[in-house]
């Protein structure tokens, strides 16, 4: 069989590529040394029945994917009320108001509460993880707001009970989440505890996600193409270690969660005629 330029394909599986990339359908691949069969798997090895644990950099990457099933991608936060208004209309003020809402709503609010919840979960500290979930609900200024914060807490708490027989959250921290009863930056926080990775890393795993979501809620509602939603992201991206040192320095005093444009905007929102997002 040949391509419309009459090149042979190749239809040997046996092909082998050697170290200086040359390609070879003479050989078969030499069989691999460090493969561990069911029957001859040492105690040092892992047979093909057992699983090994997943690293900290994937659990991120799995935590910051629009892939997981918590419903992030129905909720704006209030841009598609500003796209409504005016107040956001093209990519420059786009991008301008997320990185507002980045530094002065996520990085002193949800993400300070967090870089606090987290340690607060690895050991277990009951009655702190209460006063910050308490806190994360009273912060919540608009209906549309406090529903999202609850209603992707609960999903996501029911994806780590789907997960318990392959994730590291123990059933007692799950018991503990189910009983705050679970907002959204608690069971993350949970999620980011369970990574065991620097809190830095953490966080920035959180506003990663928060960026990706709200840039695919702008590219639907501004709407814009997908090469002004990658330059939105990359500024984003670079504003996210002003964030995360901000959340880091946060205490309970300074913590805040004071923007009252967004939740009048919230607010507004539910009522607008018109709309694509559940906030």
């Amino acid at each position: 069989m040949t391509t419309g330029m009459d090149t042979p394909m190749v239809t040997d599986t046996r092909m082998r590529i050697d170290p200086v990339g040359a390609v070879s359908d003479r050989d078969p691949p030499a069989p691999d040394v460090g493969a561990v069969s069911d029957r001859d798997a040492s105690p040092g090895h892992l047979s093909r029945s057992e699983t090994p644990p997943t690293s900290g950099l994937l659990q991120l990457i799995w935590l910051a994917s629009p892939a997981l099933p918590v419903g992030g991608f129905s909720y704006s936060e209030g841009l598609e009320a500003a796209i409504d208004q005016g107040l956001v209309h093209n990519e420059a003020s786009c991008t301008a108001w997320l990185t507002d809402q980045l530094l002065l709503t996520q990085a002193r609010g949800d993400m300070a509460a967090m870089a606090q919840a987290i340690p607060a979960w690895q050991a277990m500290d009951t009655a702190r993880l209460q006063a910050l979930n308490a806190w994360v609900l009273a912060t919540r200024e608009s209906s549309e707001l406090r529903l999202q914060t609850v209603q992707m807490g609960k999903s996501l708490l029911e994806w780590l009970r789907h997960l318990q027989d392959h994730g590291p959250a123990s059933a007692a921290a799950l018991q503990c989440l189910a009983a705050l009863p679970p907002t959204w930056p608690l069971a993350y926080a949970l999620a980011l505890a369970c990574a065991q990775v620097p809190m830095e890393q953490a966080l920035q795993t959180y506003a990663f996600g928060w960026s990706e979501n709200m840039t695919q809620a702008a590219l639907k509602a501004v709407p814009l193409g997908q090469s002004s939603g990658q330059r939105m992201l990359a500024v984003l991206s670079r504003t996210i270690p002003e964030a995360v040192q901000t959340a880091l320095t946060r205490t309970d005093e300074t913590r805040q969660a004071f923007s009252p444009m967004l939740a009048i905007l919230s607010s507004r929102h539910e009522t607008q005629y018109s709309r694509l997002f559940r906030s």
